[in-house]
């Protein structure tokens, strides 16, 4: 218990690098609705761009080469991973962000 004690310590405790802990949780949580938001909106469009892509490399029209999307993963998979990291990485910017997030996904 000593962990979820020291957690609500810091959420109530006033201030998080010297600003207040609720505005900074009240603004990503802000900032995760809106992206959440826009991540599902985008998700739709690309899901329809990629059956389109799928459907045309089929029939010959579009040549897919899964070697470059490897490689692309491979070099830029741990740079988007530590940038992640550092979004969450606070706890109060993370929680306000990552509920924010969640219900715009859903909610959109």
């Amino acid at each position: 218990m000593g962990l979820w004690d020291e957690i609500v310590n810091l959420l109530t405790s006033g201030q998080f690098f010297s600003i207040p802990t609720i505005p900074l949780m009240i603004v990503s949580f802000i900032v995760g609705l809106i992206l959440g938001y826009i991540l599902k909106k985008v998700l739709k469009v690309l899901i329809i761009v990629a059956l389109v892509a799928i459907v045309a490399a089929y029939f010959g029209f579009l040549g897919l080469s899964f070697d470059k999307l490897k490689e692309a993963v491979a070099q830029y998979g741990p740079e988007v991973a530590q940038y992640a990291a550092l979004l969450i990485g606070a706890l109060p910017l993370g929680l306000g962000f990552l509920v924010g997030f969640l219900l715009g996904f859903v909610f959109a």
